[in-house]
């Protein structure tokens, strides 16, 4: 059963079939649990976050100068992932994945808006990436850093499984299209004018 109203023991025990008030461990668990909220009559459901409306969500949202987790938000209101959606699509959130591809909402303040001139879009434009990822690992190692992958040892295994690869010869585009497959910061890409 699902419901965000509140309900007496009594209407527990009848949807659910579960003495509340005849067994105490679990009158104790549902007191006590973080996600149940019990005025000493009826119990209810508790968000983590107390919002109902768009509104207030976008509200919260801007408190959180440093994201917040969509999922913490999903419990919110039935629809706040229909409402998430309208204030991106608005405008009003940024909502980006990170590296455990969970969602993050960022507030988009328009008084925080970044003017980037031209010369640091030039030197942003200027920076080319290897062609092959192996080489991408060679270079992020000399320089510290420990790749997420290991194409070397990815090869290996397909060449032991018998799976042939190809290089592919990269095919010659537009030098637009060229930045835009190898830009990491594709979020930047209307900041730096680039699509303008």
């Amino acid at each position: 059963m699902q419901t965000r109203q509140a309900l007496t023991a009594e209407q527990i025990n009848e949807a659910c079939f579960v003495d509340v008030n005849g067994n105490k461990d679990v009158f104790q668990s549902l007191r006590n649990n973080p996600k149940v909220h019990y005025d000493g009559k009826c119990f209810s459901y508790k968000a983590m976050y107390d919002v109902k409306s768009k509104s207030e969500l976008l509200a919260l949202i801007r408190k959180f100068t440093e994201g917040i987790d969509v999922s913490d938000l999903k419990d919110s209101y039935p629809n706040v992932m229909e409402n998430l959606q309208a204030l991106k699509a608005g405008g009003q959130i940024w909502l980006l994945s990170n590296l455990d591809s969970q969602d993050i909402a960022y507030p988009n303040d328009p008084k925080f808006s970044i003017k980037v001139e031209n010369d640091i879009k030039e030197l942003f434009f200027k920076v080319h990436l290897p062609q092959d990822m192996h080489e991408i690992e060679k270079d992020l190692q000399k320089n510290g850093i420990n790749p997420a992958t290991n194409t070397a040892q990815r090869r290996a295994a397909a060449v032991v499984q018998g799976i042939a690869i190809t290089k592919t010869k990269p095919k010659k585009k537009s030098k637009d299209l060229r930045y835009i497959k190898n830009l990491t910061n594709k979020h930047l890409v209307n900041e730096l004018g680039f699509l303008k």
